[in-house]
């Protein structure tokens, strides 16, 4: 029978379970970051789930990759040259932030199918569980068309699918995250109907900046205009250099001028909204919502300081991915703040007890 303070074994099951997804989830962001910063992204051309697990394990299939690698326009154009040493180093990359994703299916389906066997998980909850499997399956597709945008006319994958690939990684995330919240039972927290509003909003513009993080990443914006607070020249460049693109639209996503300048202002909105966010929850006594307030305020603070200090280094790798591994730190508050101060009305793991180990 489930407490407040005790859950179930099979219902703790579950949450360590996801736990563990979720953090294979967030490694496996972090190497896809390294794989673009080290521009390892279109080392492996072909798409091939199941056998594309095992590498070149002879000589001659080393050979074969790196021949269909010198194919595509990036070794032409940009790496010329290039010994069979350093096409391997990239191959790597690549290699390991897909076997991550292979990996992760696999330690999502096989507990999942466990689960669903022993009769553990209610209705609700499945639901859930198979919505964030088919988000899955289809993040594999997008990282696919993500990588085919870079094989024939590109030297790079297209920022707008690397945006979009990253974005639903995150959106996954998220919802484990969530998932795993929902199975703690807790009494509902008492605090204003605008803290819900706010940390909602400030959940909604985490994912926007991430979203043009992405696209910062994939024109490699973060290699130009590397001076703070000012960005080619002015706090706020002249319009002409913004907007010179036709439609206009384009610019907020080909621009790389306009890219890093909503990057950059959407994080001091974000700072912001934490903070009055924050002020707001400790002047309610809204309890662990404030202090979940003061965390994500916290985590903002701390991931714009590194995003402008990767800026000034002109990227380091290093530092790169310790501002996208806050990133991911700053997203998990955002949502275990909204669901701190949402309803109350939490997924269970199982709607009878049922004994590890058998059947239901």
């Amino acid at each position: 029978m489930t407490t407040n303070s005790a859950p179930s074994e099979p219902h703790r099951a579950v949450r360590w379970w996801l736990i563990c997804v979720a953090a294979l989830i967030a490694l496996m962001v972090l190497v896809g970051g390294a794989t673009r910063l080290t521009e390892s992204g279109l080392s492996i051309v072909e798409w091939k789930p199941v056998t594309g697990s095992v590498p070149p394990l002879s000589e001659a299939a080393w050979a074969e990759a790196f021949e269909a690698y010198k194919k595509i326009p990036q070794y032409r154009e940009l790496n010329s040259g290039m010994s069979l040493s350093e096409f391997k180093t990239i191959f790597w990359w690549e290699w390991s932030h897909r076997l991550l994703g292979r990996v992760i299916g696999v330690a999502y389906l096989l507990p999942f199918l466990f689960f669903l066997w022993r009769g553990g998980l209610s209705g609700e909850l499945k639901r859930r569980l198979w919505l964030l499997f088919a988000l899955g399956g289809l993040q594999g597709a997008v990282g696919w068309w993500m990588v085919a945008s870079g094989l024939t006319e590109r030297t790079e994958v297209s920022q707008y699918r690397l945006a979009t690939h990253l974005s639903l990684a995150l959106l996954i995330f998220a919802g484990i995250v969530w998932t795993v919240r929902r199975l703690e039972q807790r009494p509902q927290i008492a605090a204003p109907a605008r803290l819900r509003f706010t940390s909602a909003v400030l959940l909604a513009v985490t994912f926007v900046q991430i979203y043009f993080g992405a696209l910062v990443a994939g024109l490699r914006a973060g290699r130009a205009y590397n001076t703070w607070p000012e960005i080619d020249g002015a706090l706020i460049p002249s319009a002409e250099r913004l907007w010179f693109e036709t439609p206009w639209w384009r610019n907020m996503f080909d621009n790389v001028l306009t890219v890093q300048f909503e990057h950059r202002m959407t994080a001091y909105v974000l700072i912001v909204l934490a903070l009055l966010h924050a002020i707001d929850a400790v002047r309610s006594r809204a309890g662990a919502a404030a202090s979940g307030a003061l965390w994500l305020f916290a985590a903002v603070g701390v991931q714009a300081v590194l995003g402008i200090l990767t800026l000034l280094n002109q990227v380091p790798i290093d530092l790169a991915l310790t501002h996208q591994a806050v990133a991911i730190v700053v997203l998990t508050l955002a949502v275990m703040q909204v669901e701190r101060l949402a309803s109350r009305q939490s997924v269970q793991a199982q709607p009878r007890a049922v004994p590890v180990g058998q059947p239901g």
